[in-house]
């Protein structure tokens, strides 16, 4: 999860360390029953985030191995071993059943299944897979499986520059036949790609991320080449394109048989107006459309937001009909990761200063509060804990994209430092968001599920080992990774057991020690 300069590296840093201020708006009084029968709940993690072991059984380098090992994180810290579930995913199953999750989100590791990144596959690789796999549904964790989760083959980037190349196209899509051959009789929900909007800015715009590719002046760091004012739309169009044929190729081949869903996560928002005025209306607007439309426009109407065709103009690849006919309904449902919202003030001046970048396109300043002064580059000192930010981005997508399935599979809270075991914060900011979905779903919207970010304490991006999401501690300086599930977990544990419906309830009962 992460981003926007909007952005300065603080902005960045923000988003992924989300130190939540305000005060808890929703009381807690509702229950599971609240919710559909049907309604999944789960927490999940991503590859390199948790698994470890990125020398073992014949995986190779990732594009976050390269970036790690060449000391880019903050605290130079990488994910070589992580939380280690590569070792302790039985001993973690077991955690996510005693704590009653109804479905867990992982991503498969493109370098550990396919280590050349295309042909051969690495059978030590599938084996994990199939192991964590099995062991999830031997508890009664259903899989929810992420095909691409930001760490991309090292040898195809070497040899084609990644995402960039319209090759990556079929090597996505030979990749994802391998997941679903090996793996689709026992998963029945896919997502292709995780936070594309997000790849594209922060490793293509920013350059904060690998592959580290940015022009100078719009760069966080010392990019060694790209172009921000292009390589982001070109990343974003190649990955609406690998996705859909991997989208194809699934329901061709084996979603009859399989009965399967498949789709696609985007990194969205809830963007207001600063103030009330016209300007700042249509800034809001023009900010859903460039941050969430980007990749919502095409999946459901095939094309991209007119205001973005208008605004960059040949700077935005086009899609053909064949292209498009193909992007178009081509995700069964699509995945959101929210976290927060943000305020938004017009500044056509963005416009009016030589070629921009993706930020400058979208020509607004960001704020997290009217109470902030709106500026660019964004350097907030805090983000809002504002749960009706998800409500209105439910209503939104049902309103303004037809009410597609949606799936909200990242929520959660960060806290930087040794965390205690007692979050009661945590516990706030989950109560907060999962009781801003009764509304929409009464009112009718699609929503089919909800996971935590994350299961456990794991390697965050940017975010090292220093914040902390899990509603399950990893005490990373003990050798043996020891787990300790935090008060979060006992509350969303006896949420989901319907054990208790008031958060007060849960804040009172017995405390772990610190």
């Amino acid at each position: 999860m992460m981003m926007l300069r909007l952005w300065s590296q603080s902005w960045v840093f923000l988003l992924l360390s989300l130190a939540v201020v305000g005060s808890v708006q929703n009381s807690g009084k509702y229950s599971r029953d609240d919710f559909p029968s049907d309604f999944v709940f789960g927490a999940g993690t991503s590859a390199y985030q948790v698994e470890g072991a990125t020398a073992e059984d014949g995986r190779s380098p990732s594009s976050w191995d390269t970036f790690c090992h060449q000391g880019q994180m903050p605290d130079k810290s990488t994910g070589d071993l992580a939380a280690d579930q590569y070792h302790k995913y039985k001993e973690d199953v077991k955690l996510m059943s005693d704590i009653g999750l109804e479905g867990y989100r992982f991503s498969i590791s493109w370098s550990r299944l396919l280590p050349n990144g295309r042909g051969a596959v690495n059978p030590k690789g599938l084996e994990y897979y199939n192991n964590l796999i099995n062991e999830l549904i031997r508890h009664g964790v259903a899989p929810y499986v992420t095909i691409f989760h930001f760490d991309f083959p090292q040898v195809l980037e070497d040899e084609y520059g990644g995402w960039l190349s319209p090759n990556i196209v079929e090597d996505f899509t030979a990749y994802a036949d391998v997941c679903f051959r090996e793996f689709g009789d026992r998963v029945s929900y896919w997502t292709t790609i995780n936070e594309p909007n997000i790849l594209a800015i922060t490793s293509y715009d920013l350059g904060a991320l690998p592959p580290q590719r940015c022009s100078p002046q719009f760069g966080m760091f010392n990019c060694s080449g790209g172009n921000s004012s292009v390589e982001p739309y070109t990343v974003m169009h190649h990955i609406l394109l690998a996705h859909a044929s991997a989208a194809a190729l699934y329901k061709e081949k084996y979603q009859v048989k399989q009965k399967g869903w498949i789709g696609l996560n985007v990194y969205a928002f809830w963007c207001d107006p600063f103030t009330n005025t016209t300007a700042d209306v249509k800034a809001s607007q023009r900010a859903m459309d460039f941050l969430v439309g980007w990749a919502f426009h095409p999946l459901v109407f095939g094309d991209y937001p007119m205001i973005m065709k208008t605004t960059v103009g040949s700077r935005l690849p086009s899609f053909s009909k064949r292209e498009s006919e193909l992007v178009k309904g081509s995700a069964d449902f699509i995945g959101m990761n929210h976290y927060s919202s943000i305020y938004v003030e017009d500044n056509p001046s963005n416009l009016t200063t030589g070629l921009p970048d993706f930020n400058g396109d979208m020509a607004i300043k960001f704020s997290v509060s009217r109470d902030d002064t709106p500026s660019d580059p964004f350097v907030p000192s805090s983000s809002t804990f504002a749960p009706t930010g998800l409500r209105n981005l439910l209503e939104y997508v049902k309103n303004y994209y037809g009410n597609p399935p949606v799936i909200i599979q990242e929520n959660g809270y960060g806290e930087r430092g040794n965390e205690t075991l007692n979050d009661t914060v945590r516990i706030n900011y989950l109560d907060g968001y999962i009781g801003s979905m009764i509304d929409p779903i009464r009112n009718g919207s699609n929503v089919r599920g909800y996971f935590v970010w994350s299961f456990l304490d794991v390697f965050e991006l940017l975010g090292g080992y220093h914040t902390r999401f899990g509603l399950v501690q990893v005490d990373f300086d003990d050798k043996e990774l020891k787990r300790r599930p935090k008060l979060s977990a006992q509350w969303f544990s006896n949420f989901l057991k319907k054990k208790s419906s008031r958060i007060e309830t849960q804040i009172k009962a017995r405390s772990h020690p610190s």
